[in-house]
Order: C-alpha cells, then structure tokens, then sequence
C-alpha cells in the first residue's frame, strides 16, 4: 500500500513545499513592510519557513525510499538506477536527472534559511534586514520548488517535472501496459557510467551548497537596498560570501578532480560551457568579497560589492538557465536534456535579473560617495587592480560561453547568425585566462605588501627583496626544468613572485597572527595551482610512443603516433620504459584490488553476480572460496598494465573500459602518483570477445611426445593424465576424464594447455581451453586406447590485445597542493569572519 503511494505522498509534500514558500515569501514581505524584526509576522514567517523545510525533507526521503527500495514503476527510479548499484552509486542517482539535483538545490535552500533564521534570533544588531532578506530567500525558494511541481494549469501549461511520476503516467500509450497494466520492469537503466565514481557522490552535494550560499549575500544585499542600510549588511554578509567562495570553489575543484580521475580526455579542465558558467560565478563571488573587506571604508568599493554581489547570484542563474534549458545542445556533455522548464527557467533568471536592477538603480544615487579618489600607494587600489583582473577573466570567459544563447536570440528574431564555439577551446580560452592570472598573481603579491603596512608612504622600496629572490628562484627552477616558451618563463616568474611575497607576509604573521593568515595561505595556493597547471599541461609528455610504424587509427596520424598495440604478456619497450599488457581483471565487491576476470564466472541473467571459480586469497586469507557467490562490477573491466621505469621503480596500473550498450562505452584512466609527476594511461580500443572471429578448426591426431606444427607454433603433446575432477565436477566410479598437456613453442618461450576430455553418464564431451596470449582454442576430441592416438581440434584467432595511451604529467601534485592551500586559506579567512560577525551581534 505504501509502495503505490509514495508517489502521491511526494507530490503532495511538493505541493505544500511550494505553498508554505509562497505563504513564507508574503509574510516576511508584511513583516519587511512594517519595518520590526520581530513582528508578528516575522514569527509567522519563520514557523511557516520550518514547516517548509520540514515538507523538503520529506520529499527527500520518499524519493530516496524509491530509489533505495527499487521501486521501478516509477520512472526516476526506474531511468537513473538498478539493482547491481552498490549503496555509495545508489545515492548518486538521486541527483542524476534534473528533478533530483534540483530537489538537491532546494534541500539545502531550506537548511541555509534555517541557519539565517537562526542567526537572527542571535543578531539583534542586523534585525531589519532579517524579513526582507528571508523574503527573498523564500521567493527564491517557491521558484525552485516550482521546478519539480509537475502539475499543468491552464490546460496546457505545464509547471516544473515531478520525479515521482510512475512509468505508466509518464507514456500512457505503451503497449505493455494493454498487455499487463501493473507492469513492473525487473531491472532499471542504471547509473551512467561517468558516474560511477566516489566523486560524484560528494562532488554536486558540494556544488549545490554552493549554489545555496550563493543566496545568503545576495539577499543581504537586496534587503539593505530596501532598507537602505548600506552598511549594516556587510558585517553578516562577508563571511557567508567567504563561505559561499570556499564551498563552490571546493565543488568546482572536485569536478576537476572526477574528470582527471574519471574521464579520458586527459586533464582535469576541458573549458566545457557548463563548467565555465559555474566557473564564471565563482571568479565574480571571489571578487566580490574582497570589495566587502574594504566597503566599510571605501564607498566605490560599497558600490562594487553591490554589483559584484548580485551579479554573482544572477550568473548562478545563468549558469542554471544554460544547463537545463537545452540551448547548449551538443555544445556541453554535462548539459541536462530539455524536459520542457526553459520557459519557467527564464522567467526566474529574468524576475531576480529585473528586480535586482530596479532596486539598484532607484538606490545608487542615495549609496555615500568617496571625496577622494584611491592612491596608488594604497592597499584599496591594488585590490581594485585585482578584483577588475578578476572580473575580466570572468567576463572573457562568459562572453564566449554564451555564443549558443546569441544565436539562439538571433533566430528567434529570425536573424541567421550561426556564430560557433572556437574549436579549440582549450587554446582559445588559455590565450587570455593565462594573461589575466599572470596579472593577478603579482597583484596578490603587491596588494598584500600594501595590505599589512609594509610599504609606508611612496616606498616600495620593500618589494625589492621578494622580486629579487623570485627572479633568484624562478631562474634556477626555469634552468632545471629546461623551460623554453617566453611565455611560461613569464607566468613561473610572475607566480613565484607572488609565492615569495605572500609567504614573507606569512613569515611575519607566524608571530602570534596566524588567525588572519587566510589571505596569504590563499594566494600562496593559487600561485601554486599556476605553476602546477602550467607544467602539467604545457609541459605534459606522451610516453606511449608507437616506434613500429604501425597504422593503429587510420584517421589520425597523431593518434597513431601516441598510442601503442600491447599485445598480451609481451613486453612493450620505449628507450627505458616497459609495458606490458597483463590481462583483464574485474572489481569484486568487499576484496580488496582486482581478480583476474577468468576467475569469476558470470550468473547468467544478473548484470553484477558470479561464482568464484577459485579460492579468492589475500596474503594468507582465503577471502572467498571457489563455488562462493561474489558481487561485482560485470560491465567494467580492467586492464593491467605493467609499468617498468628504469631498474628500480615497477608498478601496475588498471584503467578501465565499459562496455555499456544502453549508454555507450566509457573508458576511464588509472594514475600512478608520483612526487615529482603522474603516470596517467587510458585504454583507446579493446577487443570485444563477441567480435573475435575464429577459423574453422583442423584435427591434429598424434601420439604422446609426438611434435606438430600450428603454423607460427611448435607443439608437443607432452602426456595425457587422467583427473577425478573436472571445474569442479567430481568424476564418479564408472566415468572417466582425461587431461591433455599440450606444451606450445613460440618466439618468447613456451606455453602449457591442458584440454580436458571426459565421459560422464554415458556422454561424451570435451572442454577446450582458450589462450587470448597465443590466439588458440584447443579441444582434445577424440581419443583412441587402441593405438595410443589423440585427436585435437585446434582453431586460430588473433591475438588479444589493448591500445595504450600513457602520459607523463609533471609537477601536478603543485596543482592539488595549490587547491588544498586554497581551501584552507579561505576557509580560515571565513571562520574568523563568523567569529567577528557574532562578536559584533
């Protein structure tokens, strides 16, 4: 009875969210009317805000029940899971599909407005601000929650996706359902493959809370417009942005991280629009909070924060616009599919877009002005210079993103325009973004040599000391990494510099000031990630080189070039480098490393289920015995790769390959992490054992020791035993089994394979045995006591084999070194501003 009804219950629940938001809006509205922060109102406003979020948890918790409990008659469950999922991929379906990472949008909404309501019960400094600014994150509410109503009015119109629709009312008209109208699939269509990766079970949780954050300065700033306290909203509003900075950074950064560990197009950033339009919100929101550290004193900076803080906001709609509204098409492969919400998705960037200028504009002559202008010898200057270097890059980034979206305007002003993305992205957006940080980077330096007095009056003499070590330094690092492009001798000097400076203002700061130090941890982080990003890429060395002058892609002599055919078990040599192709393995569930893929027979008609076809040991442990049932990831294999360098460092590598007919096939990299640089190696092309063509077999009968020829293969049959047990089986009394040794010369050495022959209640079969190394199927078929003679059916095929393609990455562990000092410097820098936030409450 439930199971039929968590639908309605969702749905219900999603209509009460909706409302109880409208209601919350109104009565905070009629609160912020009245000019008391703890009006009658505002009390109402606030247990109708709590109610809301209760009905949000709710939603949650009967969509997660769905998907959890593999209910497949509905279609979010049915479309975005199935059984083979292990709970960690199980959770990352909730926000696969639309519906789902909206209702993760709205999830967290609701938690940050409990904390604001929270924070004012504290703050009764800020208590004006209060109703309007949760006005406005309730509005903001009502329109995401309109998302995912699902309902249509007006005959036609339709209002948000529902993802708990039922497979039956999303396509009424199936056949299935004449035939048997309570049809429930058996199995769903799984999670796309991309997906199926720790990352994405932290990675859009943080973004989400990061888009949610994005909320909390922006709604400060509206209602200070509104009620006209300029300044009263800065205090509360700087460490949320902080925060915002720190977890949507923190998101983008994961992103980066599943598409250099997940994806195969050999980097961490591939400047796809969807990542550039969240990209481009948080350069703005970092620009953003460091005008809010000066609006106190500087009312330009007032001002900049206004924009800078709506804008940010308003390109987080955006960015939502341009990924679900479909304009992208094949622009982005992150982009969601239309489901029909572009209408409803621009009508919310346009109402908070329209509103956002309308209050700015009837407010900005009354905002205070500067008598003087900043001084070039000041600290606010230079913070200008970077926070304008900041907003730039943002700018040249979005102007290029939204080329769909001008021809898209374009057309329905039935204007052929037909601009087109550049085709090389990468090169197209590093020709102005690596100009911009260059600037930046030695602004970080600069600005903070202002920031903490160590430049008094005119003289800069200061600065000398970090440029003169920083050309010290950048010179011996430039001369032992034999960098020869001007231009990266440019960003390693300009990103030392401002390593140098950050970290001589964190010398000092070590003196008892540690706990403002998140500036200079910050930029030291982010002069990192340049140096990081720029060898790593620019630098970066195909190591796979194909010396054979084989022909492996015919459309692409590059390809072909840098990619190498590893035959199975033959050693592949360049200069000091070996690889050699291993074998297939599989992941098996609860057993730690892989298991060689022979070893797992498949449950036939289960897609993640098999039987050990031996004893499964790890060191000394038997982890799972033979004949034990195993769960396992069926669709991924795993290719071993043995790694040798030199005499001394050997490793072994498993990147992957999906063969994935619902979604397509994915392949996925595996990394070796080094101190100095990254092995990285991804599979370009495996052999399907469905698409191996085998000859037709010829009979060879011969006697024991007796030697034969299989064409470029010597073999020696080198005696036939009898077995009591066959895979398994138990040969009874009364039956027989014999197994063949059949020893096989070849170039490298030589080969065992044992074909097995048996008679078992009056039937006779034979089990051949397959080498994927030497491309041979072998079945002992006959065998004659009389004579002593041995019939082998032997077919030929070709050989299994993987084309490789390896990577050298150097210095990349600077690139996360960097992140990670990002993070933290920010996230110190946000905790000692909530601390002086509700000091000052």
């Amino acid at each position: 009875m439930l199971r039929s009804s968590l639908g309605n219950i969702g749905h219900l629940l999603t209509i009460l969210a909706f409302i109880s938001s409208l209601i919350a809006t109104y009565a905070y509205w009629q609160s912020s009317r009245k000019n008391a922060g703890d009006s009658p109102w505002t009390k109402y406003g606030n247990s109708v805000f709590g109610a809301h979020a209760v009905f949000v948890i709710g939603i949650c918790a009967t969509l997660f029940t769905i998907i959890f409990n593999h209910y497949f008659e509905y279609h979010y469950a049915w479309d975005n899971s199935s059984l083979s999922l292990p709970l960690g991929y199980a959770i990352s379906c909730f926000w696969q599909d639309q519906e789902g990472s909206f209702l993760l949008w709205i999830f967290w909404n609701a938690l940050v407005g409990l904390l604001l309501i929270y924070q004012f019960s504290k703050n009764k400094r800020n208590q004006m601000l209060s109703s309007p600014t949760m006005m406005i994150v309730s509005g903001i509410q009502a329109f995401l929650t309109s998302m995912i109503l699902g309902v249509v009015i007006f005959n036609d119109l339709k209002l948000g996706s529902s993802p708990f629709l039922t497979l039956k009312e999303l396509n009424p008209n199936l056949p299935v359902w004449s035939l048997d109208p309570n049809f429930i699939p058996k199995d769903g269509n799984g999670l796309n493959p991309l997906l199926q990766n720790y990352w994405m079970v932290i990675h859009p949780p943080t973004l989400f809370l990061g888009f949610a954050l994005t909320m909390v300065p922006f709604a400060f700033a509206m209602a200070s417009l509104w009620k006209k306290d300029y300044h009263g909203w800065l205090n509360i509003a700087l460490p949320w942005s902080l925060l915002a900075a720190v977890i949507l950074g923190s998101g983008i950064m994961m992103g980066g991280i599943w598409a250099y560990e997940t994806l195969n197009f050999e980097g961490y950033w591939n400047w796809d629009p969807v990542e550039n339009a969240v990209y481009v919100p948080w350069l703005i929101l970092v620009a953003a909070f460091h005008t809010l550290f000066l609006a106190r004193k500087s009312s330009s900076a007032l001002k900049y924060s206004y924009i800078l803080v709506i804008a940010q906001f308003i390109l987080i709609l955006y960015s939502t616009f341009l990924t679900r509204s479909g304009i992208l098409g094949n622009a982005s492969v992150h982009s969601f599919t239309d489901l029909g919400l572009s209408g409803q998705l621009l009508l919310y960037l346009l109402s908070f877009l329209i509103a956002a200028i309308v209050m700015s504009v009837i407010r900005w002559k009354e905002l205070p002005k500067d008598e003087n202008e900043a001084s070039v010898y000041s600290s606010e200057f230079w913070v200008f210079m970077g926070v304008l270097t900041i907003s730039l890059a943002a700018f040249q980034v979005i102007v290029t993103t939204s080329i769909p979206v001008y021809n898209s305007i374009a057309e329905s002003l039935n204007i052929d325009l037909n601009m087109a993305l550049p085709n090389d992205q990468i090169a197209h957006y590093t020709r102005f973004q690596m100009w911009l940080f260059i600037v930046a980077v030695v602004l970080m330096g600069v600005a903070q040599y202002f920031w903490w007095k160590k430049i008094k009056g005119k003289e800069i003499k200061a600065l000398l000391n970090p440029f003169l070590i920083s050309l010290l330094l950048s010179a011996l690092l430039i001369s032992l990494t034999r960098v020869d492009n001007w231009k990266y001798v440019v960003l390693i000097t300009a990103s030392v510099f401002g390593l140098v400076a950050n970290a001589s203002i964190l010398t000092d700061l070590f003196k008892g000031k540690l706990k403002v130090a998140g500036g200079a941890v910050t930029h030291i982080g982010v002069a990192l990630m340049l140096i990081g990003i720029m060898y790593s890429s620019a630098y970066q060395k195909t190591i796979s080189i194909n010396n054979t002058g084989t022909e492996i892609f015919s459309d692409s002599e590059k390809e072909s070039r840098e990619n190498v055919l590893l035959w199975l078990n033959r050693p592949y040599q360049v200069n000091d480098l070996s690889m050699t192709y291993k074998g297939q393995f599989v992941d098996v569930r609860q057993v730690p490393g892989y298991i060689e893929k022979r070893f797992i027979q498949p449950v036939i008609g289960s897609g993640f289920k098999g039987i050990a076809r031996a004893d499964i040991v790890d060191v000394s442990d038997t982890l799972r015995y033979r004949g034990d049932t195993v769960e396992y990831e069926a669709e991924n294999t795993y290719y071993q790769i043995a790694f040798e360098m030199g005499k001394d460092k050997s490793f072994n590598l498993y990147p992957r390959y999906q063969i994935n007919e619902k979604m397509g096939n994915v392949a996925s990299p595996d990394i070796k992490h080094l101190w100095n640089k990254d092995i990285y190696s991804h599979v370009n092309y495996v052999q399907r054992e469905e698409d191996r063509e085998w000859s037709n077999p010829m009979e060879y009968r011969v006697a024991l020791k007796d030697t034969f020829f299989l064409n470029d293969y010597v073999a020696i049959l080198e005696d036939v035993v009898g077995v009591r047990e066959v895979d398994g089986m138990e040969i009874n009394a009364g039956d027989a089994a014999a197994m063949a040794y059949l020893r096989i010369l070849e170039r490298d050495g030589e080969k065992l394979m044992s074909p097995t022959f048996v008679i078992k209640d009056n039937q006779v079969w034979s089990k051949p045995v397959v080498s994927n190394e030497l491309g041979l199927r072998v079945q002992l078929s006959q065998i004659d006591p009389i004579d002593g003679q041995f019939t082998f059916s032997i077919s030929r095929s070709e050989r299994e084999y993987i084309v490789l393609k390896a990577i050298e990455k150097p210095f990349i562990n600077l690139l996360w070194l960097g992140i990670a000092l990002l993070v933290i410097g920010m996230s110190i820098s946000a905790f000692r501003r909530f601390r002086i936030a509700l000091r000052k409450a």
